[in-house]
């Protein structure tokens, strides 16, 4: 069973989840919060690093794994290290690069990923 579609949806979740009274409306909104650097377009570095957000908090003892130790997990789920977390949200940053320029723009992040 593929997992990787269901730990991106996991990282949304979380990387939403924090400031869920405060959540972006818009894929312009969405761009606006992820666009460390104010060009309007997201580079991998912005995405891996918005999108890490959730897993970091969740983290609790800071150790780069997210398991019983940080709380409790669904029975039957294994540990999920933020290298690996952090590799699939490059491959999912690249399978929302529709164009290929290395960037996102509002339009790439409200497409769902191929």
């Amino acid at each position: 069973m593929n997992r990787r579609p269901y730990v991106f949806a996991a990282g949304l979740f979380l990387a939403l989840a924090a400031s869920a009274q405060d959540l972006p409306r818009t894929p312009a909104d969405y761009l606006r919060r992820m666009d460390a650097n104010g060009d309007g377009r997201i580079d991998e570095a912005e995405y891996v690093r918005y999108m890490s957000q959730g897993f970091l908090r969740m983290d609790i003892n800071g150790d780069g794994v997210l398991d019983a130790n940080d709380g409790p997990m669904r029975p039957g789920a294994r540990p999920v290290r933020l290298d690996a977390f952090q590799r699939d949200l490059i491959r999912q940053f690249h399978r929302l690069d529709r164009n290929g320029d290395g960037y996102l723009d509002a339009r790439e992040l409200s497409q769902p990923p191929r």
